[in-house]
């Protein structure tokens, strides 16, 4: 006779049987030893919002940053003859800049693509970047954010501020970015360096770069671009006098691919161009360097309106003061450019004295070469400027009618890439 509550004691242990028997198959097979010895892993915060707030607002803030800056960033690719792109790089001071970078790319016709990183400044399509990214090619393109590359022209270009003007030419405005004050940049504060180190080509291994630090000091006259200038034009020339380095330092993280990027302070804007690294690998060791953006807005603005920099002279050949000189000539402390010779055929012949001490230009104090130099390049040929001197240990003030520095017949200003463009 059939018994239901035989039948059901008879499925219950059925049941636990087989589940006892499923465990110990499991266990055997090792199914279980990762649950049964899994720690219990807590998500709870451990430090409370408000203690990290400020830390928070402040990564938000470089989010914030690095949405609105990287649109404007590009990647600007030139190409040059073979010989031309490996000529050598100084090792002290490399470039971000260099034909050696892993994503070159060469051509059967004894050509390579190589090149840097540009940020547009207008929505018209004008970009800045270096001047050693462009000099010597013979095509320029440019690559945006949402991966279209274009065809660019070089405006111009000086090498003695290692500036370039490049123009794309769109249907639509495009994204730019506005300008800092670089005068009003001081060590300790937090910027960004943002670069464009892929490849069109698809060999980069990066699209873009952004790195955060704080400035960590101004004026460094690295004498790069000096040494550059008397490679080329040799040691007895006086050309190489009128580069000028006044560079912004930074700790920021900058590598090859970033010259001729960004960097911005905490509202966005550009306070200089991404343009050098001291370093004994070619990489990263700590130091970058950029150029101001207030001199390098100078420069553009001659190089679109002229083609070339109209750079003024003042005309005296200096050095930087040091602990003597003061001594010796009553500074009030160790500050100021010392007048080594005023040559017979300059602007300040009959004004300016060999042993002159210039401390200030139109009132605002100089006091490295870098700064007076960066000074007079944001004048024009034939201004007058009001120079303050101690002389004889007594502080006076002369007035120098800037003349024109000869530059535009001796340095190219112009790239083959410019002139293929508009035959």
């Amino acid at each position: 006779m059939y018994d239901p509550l035989r039948a059901k004691a008879k499925v219950a242990f059925y049941t636990v049987a087989a589940f006892l028997m499923g465990l110990g198959v499991a266990s055997g097979m090792g199914w279980t030893d990762t649950s049964l010895a899994m720690p219990v892993i807590a998500e709870a915060p451990q430090v409370s919002p408000e203690a990290v707030a400020p830390a928070r607002d402040l990564s938000e803030a470089f989010v914030n940053i690095s949405e609105v800056v990287t649109p404007a960033v590009v990647r600007v690719e030139a190409r040059r003859p073979l010989r031309a792109a490996n000529s050598r790089i100084p090792e002290q001071f490399r470039r971000f800049f260099g034909p050696d970078l892993p994503e070159q790319e060469q051509e059967p016709g004894g050509s390579a693509w190589a090149g840097g990183s540009g940020f547009v400044v207008s929505a018209d399509g004008y970009i800045l970047t270096n001047n050693h990214v462009v000099e010597g090619a013979d095509e320029v393109r440019i690559a945006f954010a949402d991966r279209r590359v274009v065809p660019a022209r070089v405006v111009g270009a000086d090498p003695f501020t290692d500036v370039a003007v490049v123009k794309v030419e769109m249907d639509d405005p495009v994204a730019h970015l506005s300008f800092g004050d670089s005068d009003d940049v001081r060590p300790g504060e937090w910027i960004l360096a943002v670069g464009n180190p892929g490849f069109s080509g698809g060999t980069g291994p990066l699209d873009f770069s952004v790195t955060a630090g704080i400035v960590s000091a101004r004026g460094r006259g690295l004498r790069l671009i000096q040494r550059e200038l008397q490679g080329e034009f040799g040691l007895d020339s006086e050309l190489p006098g009128y580069a000028i380095e006044d560079f912004i330092q930074t700790d920021a993280v900058i590598n090859p691919g970033n010259s001729g990027g960004p960097m911005v302070d905490i509202q966005g804007r550009v306070v200089g161009i991404n343009s050098a690294i001291a370093s004994t690998t070619g990489y990263y060791q700590g130091y970058g360097f950029a150029i101001p953006i207030n001199l390098a807005r100078r420069v553009m603005e001659d190089l679109i309106e002229y083609g070339h920099v109209q750079r003024p002279r003042l005309g005296v050949s200096i050095e930087d003061v040091d602990p003597e000189d003061a001594e010796v000539y009553g500074l009030p402390n160790v500050s100021g450019v010392l007048v080594q010779a005023v040559p017979a055929d300059g602007p300040a012949q009959g004004v300016l004295e060999a042993e002159d001490v210039i401390v200030a230009i139109d009132g605002k104090p100089v006091t490295y070469v870098g700064q007076l130099q960066g000074e007079v390049a944001m004048r024009r040929p034939g201004d007058r400027v009001t120079v303050t001197i101690y002389r004889d240990g007594r502080r006076q003030d002369v007035t120098i009618r800037l003349a024109e520095a000869p530059l535009n017949d001796t340095a190219p200003a112009r790239t083959a890439a410019t002139e293929a463009a508009e035959e």
